[in-house]
């Protein structure tokens, strides 16, 4: 039977068999050591001449990286380390990899990214997509937890969410279509069916950036909540990203310390987090860029000079009307402003939520939709949610690789997905 390097506690003092590949050798004379991988763990195996034989001892030279092996031996305990070893009292070749393009020495980011399909296997890159999947599976236990339902959208859209700029384009048989830039339109629907409901999947924007913080295609998280409010969308939100951040602080310890993250800036990320309305913030941003013009939307470093006074993530809400999407509901205490948020990360990681509360007026829709220069009759879906028992309702997306890249504490957004799809770069 196949045994995984991660359930070998169960085993100590038993011979096994394991697959893996070889991650690293080394040798002090009269034993030699093979660091082996399976991709469940890494382990130390121990190549003795009185225990393998001589001729597995001096077989043990024709292990080069990544070749695919097949090692069994007796489970032991580490004389001096809390960890297991095996005892090699066989192994086997299964194939013999040849001058494997990523060695120990330091590489540029091209060359890394030209062999993403081999990068994926060193230990850096293994410990940020088990983060990912913990923030993943994190995200569905919180919202399955407080009795949402999933209900995803499609990836084909006859309309735009997010603006017409940034899409891409495609044929639907005789219909043009494009790739989804949110679910956010789709969840409203199927929040007047069920309540409170998310998806989850894949996102698009053409966007010819190249910014650290931009991938051309990202995953979200989109919750959304009928007869809930800006100020109710703002609470969740906290309660989410308190809920993921504290989950992996404490279930993936040895992958934050295998990406040296200072975990004490993780900590700190507990509700409530600081609320400012868009005024506020901007004054934070003149006292440092005098320049910034009151009205505008933030860019990057507006974000990072209002995230760093800060040791948590911080809502900004009350955006002005004209930087945001059509479907935003205008304040009417506070005309000109939305009651939208975005949730800025700390450390310069900016927007990882944007949200808010959607308008629910028919006549009002119908007039933003124009103003926008949509086609009215790729809405006219979308418009029937407001002829048919209106109501307000208020969601959010959270987008997972900035958030990953945030919690990780990762320079570039291109590590938080296997593939990463960049302006500029579609292989592998």
């Amino acid at each position: 039977m196949k045994i995984w390097i991660e359930d070998l506690k169960r085993h100590v003092d038993q011979h096994v068999e394991i697959m893996g590949w070889v991650f690293n050798t080394r040798s002090s004379g009269k034993i030699k050591f093979l660091e082996l991988r399976d991709g469940t763990g890494i382990l130390n195996c121990v190549f003795w001449e009185p225990t393998c034989g001589k001729e597995l001892f001096e077989k043990f030279e024709q292990l080069t990286q990544e070749s695919s092996v097949k090692v069994g031996g007796k489970v032991t305990r580490h004389p001096k380390r809390d960890e297991l070893e095996l005892q090699v009292t066989h192994f086997e070749i299964l194939q013999s990899a040849h001058q494997y393009p990523i060695s120990p020495k330091e590489h540029g980011v091209e060359f890394l990214m030209e062999h993403r399909h081999l990068w994926l296997r060193s230990r850096r890159q293994t410990a940020i997509l088990r983060i990912r999947h913990e923030l993943i599976k994190a995200i569905s236990d919180f919202f399955d937890g407080r009795g949402f339902i999933r209900t995803d959208a499609p990836i084909f859209t006859p309309n735009a969410c997010e603006g017409t700029t940034n899409l891409f384009e495609t044929q639907y048989f005789d219909e043009k279509m494009y790739l989804s830039q949110s679910g956010q339109l789709y969840m409203e629907a199927t929040a007047a069916a069920l309540g409170k409901v998310y998806c989850f999947g894949p996102t698009f924007r053409a966007e010819k950036s190249k910014t650290r913080r931009h991938l051309i295609e990202f995953w979200m998280v989109e919750p959304e909540v009928a007869f809930h409010d800006m100020y109710d969308n703002m609470e969740l939100a906290e309660q989410l990203v308190e809920y993921i951040v504290q989950r992996i602080l404490t279930n993936r310890k040895e992958e934050l310390r295998v990406l040296e993250r200072d975990v004490t800036k993780l900590e700190t990320v507990k509700a409530p987090f600081p609320r400012l309305h868009y005024r506020e913030a901007c004054d934070i941003i003149k006292r440092e860029n005098p320049q910034f013009k009151v009205g505008d939307d933030f860019g990057a470093p507006d974000e990072t000079i209002i995230s760093s006074q800060f040791d948590r993530p911080v809502f900004v809400h009350h955006y002005p009307a004209a930087v945001k999407a059509f479907y935003m509901k205008e304040d009417p205490k506070d005309p000109g402003f939305v009651m939208g948020s975005d949730l800025l990360a700390p450390e310069g990681y900016g927007e990882i939520i944007g949200g808010g509360q959607r308008e629910d007026n028919l006549e009002i829709l119908e007039r933003k939709i124009r103003e926008h220069e949509l086609n009215p009759e790729h809405f006219k879906w979308y418009t029937d949610l407001r002829r048919y028992g209106s109501f307000p309702h208020s969601g959010f997306g959270l987008g997972i690789e900035r958030t990953l890249a945030w919690i990780c504490g990762l320079p570039h957004v291109r590590e938080t997905i296997p593939f990463p799809r960049l302006y500029g770069r579609s292989y592998p």
